[in-house]
């Protein structure tokens, strides 16, 4: 009797859609008064104001810094990449300028497994974020320059179209709703029309108060929603649930009005040293992190986005939750131990 054995053809390709900012990451260790200098405080993430622009030359003129490709959703994919070992498995669209800053960034995430699709803003600059490192804390301030200048043209070319097409997961920072709110409803929209998952960030506390009419058009699409207790704790604040219980909260967001009523909405909450908090049908489930020593802590900046990198590399290979967070965990415990966002040898997570 004869036996046909037919192996089954996944495409990994352009699974994984991100949509962010891309940065060039300037970091430089700093002490406070550098900090108070430009009205900034620990773990801060803003928009750099007039009043913060001169902080990017100040930092290259007294520290030692060091560049890095940066930007929330670039690093998240990059370190998807890393986990996964399969080039372009993940997708970017953010908006650079056409200077010596674009060609490093594009290189180096592509030299990483990412397939950039950058659109090419002429006359601005490519945007860059000062990461002030005070201990093991960080702050950023964010100068988006280029990357604020992102337009839904760029998802209408038809190459693009494609890459949406053949995506079946789109993740998008908080960050972003700053930048093209129109660009967020039709990737939302075009992940409710074919039943594809759709993942959102909080990524700082001021969007949940300074935009939070474009954040609430995007929550009924959110499949996923990531976030960490202070940025938790101010979107409750902000849509009144009366509660500062972390795990009332995730519930809470788990129980806003959806779209999709196929997927179930889950919410995870970081908490920093403590567990890691799922909301998941009606459950709530703590998962332990990994405590490091402090002298092996070098910089926390990028811990969040690694987190997200690790949990998706796993999500969209469809292993369970409980994976997906152990190996978030894992890979934010890695970043940590380096300065920024950054990853050497091979990735070895095991669940």
């Amino acid at each position: 009797m004869l036996f046909v054995v037919f192996e089954t053809c996944f495409c990994w390709e352009g699974l994984l859609l991100g949509v962010g900012n891309p940065l060039l990451d300037i970091s430089a260790k700093v002490n406070l008064e550098f900090l108070s200098k430009y009205d900034m405080k620990k773990n801060d993430a803003i928009l750099a104001e007039d009043k913060h622009k001169p902080i990017y030359k100040e930092l290259m003129d007294k520290y030692q810094v060091e560049f890095t490709a940066g930007g929330s959703v670039q690093n998240t994919l990059r370190v998807s990449q890393w986990i996964l070992e399969k080039p372009k498995v993940t997708t970017f669209f953010g908006a650079v300028g056409e200077d010596e800053y674009a060609k490093i960034l594009q290189e180096r995430a592509i030299a990483e497994g990412v397939n950039v699709q950058y659109q090419h803003a002429q006359d601005s600059s490519t945007g860059t974020c000062a990461v002030l490192i005070t201990g093991t804390d960080r702050s950023l301030c964010a100068n988006l320059a280029a990357a604020n200048l992102f337009t839904p043209d760029h998802l209408a070319k038809s190459e693009n179209k494609k890459l949406i097409e053949s995506a079946q997961y789109f993740y998008i920072s908080g960050f972003f709703l700053t930048v093209s709110p129109p660009s967020i409803q039709e990737i939302a929209k075009h992940a409710l029309a074919h039943n594809k998952t759709f993942i959102m960030n909080l990524s700082a506390p001021f969007l949940s108060t300074f935009y939070k009419k474009p954040l609430m058009e995007a929550m009924p699409y959110v499949d996923i929603l990531f976030g960490n207790e202070s940025e938790a704790e101010t979107f409750a604040s902000e849509q009144n649930f009366q509660t500062k219980d972390l795990k009332e909260i995730a519930q809470k967001i788990c129980d806003l009005p959806k779209q999709n009523e196929n997927k179930k909405r889950i919410v995870i909450i970081t908490t920093g040293t403590n567990p890691v908090i799922l909301a998941d049908n009606g459950k709530i489930t703590e998962y332990p992190i990994i405590k490091l020593e402090h002298e092996k802590v070098v910089d926390t900046n990028g811990a969040g986005d690694a987190f997200v990198g690790g949990f998706l590399a796993q999500y969209i290979q469809q292993q369970p939750l409980e994976v997906c967070i152990k190996c978030g965990v894992w890979t934010a415990s890695q970043i940590i131990q380096r300065s920024g966002c950054t990853f050497e040898g091979k990735a070895t997570f095991k669940p």
